[in-house]
């Protein structure tokens, strides 16, 4: 069994600059909350399948609301406390997500395409099908392309906020704390970074098998549900594997979890225990005993 697992922002200072940043790039924080528009949340221009279920994906979660760090491609998490104060001093109580939280969610359950955290990390996502620049407007982009912003757009290590195009000049996102998750005018502002495409940048799964991601690093894959003989191979860090089948196998005890699930990889012709799947069951939902 395996809870929701993330990595945080270890660097605390680059944190509150982001975070201070996308406050500005949002606009000025008012005293009541801002839930945006809420409704007609789709694809608002022709789009392909699969960028249409990213934004699908991100509209599902209209209304939850903004929490400093939370999200998952799982859902809605609780965040942290922003550090900063004001809006977000609370924000270890309130289950939503942030903003780079809620695209890693619709990337990865709308197309299987899983992102990395943090909006600066997944502006220089190296499997991106495209990249508009700033100077481009919205003329060149297609539903479900994500849009940026930065403290100096032509860098994308600056990028604090990032957003899931609807077409027509709109967008979801997850915006600041103290609002939920809302359609917005996209805001070509100064500090508006241009975009990127991932829609095609992922396989969907082969038939017959479901999508998910490991966790952890140097992770051994079985030739049999056990770990009576050496790995096949090792993951090195997260991974996305495809799931055939699962069977009960050795029971083992790592990370603080016991478990005796095993999942059947085919791609790899290996097991994994699922302790290393980041889903919170232990027994994989959706996915046939082998």
């Amino acid at each position: 069994m395996r809870r929701t697992h993330r990595t945080l922002v270890s660097a605390v200072g680059s944190v509150l600059l982001s975070t201070a940043l996308a406050t500005t790039a949002a606009g000025p924080a008012t005293a009541a909350p801002h839930t945006g528009e809420t409704s007609d949340c789709r694809p608002l221009a022709s789009a392909s399948a699969q960028a249409a279920a990213i934004v699908n994906a991100a509209c599902s979660q209209i209304g939850v609301p903004y929490s400093w760090g939370g999200g998952s491609i799982h859902g809605p998490t609780y965040g942290q406390d922003y550090p900063g104060g004001g809006p977000g001093a609370h924000d270890s109580q309130v289950k939503g997500f942030d903003c780079s939280h809620l695209v890693q969610y619709a990337a990865w359950q709308g197309a299987g395409i899983l992102l990395p955290e943090g909006s600066w990390n997944q502006a220089r996502y190296g499997g991106a099908t495209a990249r508009f620049t700033r100077d481009q407007g919205l003329g060149p982009l297609h539903p479900g392309d994500l849009l940026l912003w930065g403290s100096d757009p032509g860098n994308p290590g600056s990028v604090h906020h990032i957003a899931v195009y609807l077409g027509n000049g709109k967008m979801v996102e997850a915006r600041e704390s103290g609002t939920l998750v809302m359609v917005s005018d996209v805001r070509l502002n100064a500090q508006y970074a241009g975009a990127l495409r991932i829609a095609g940048a992922a396989t969907q799964p082969p038939a017959g098998t479901k999508r998910f991601m490991t966790w952890g690093t140097d992770v051994g894959l079985r030739p049999e549900p056990g770990t009576g003989k050496p790995p096949v191979t090792r993951l090195p860090g997260p991974t996305p594997v495809d799931v055939l089948c699962q069977a009960r196998g050795q029971m083992v005890h790592a990370e603080g979890y016991s478990n005796d699930a095993w999942s059947y990889l085919p791609a790899h012709k290996a097991w994994i225990s699922n302790i290393y799947i980041d889903d919170p069951a232990a027994w994989l939902p959706g996915v046939p005993a082998c």
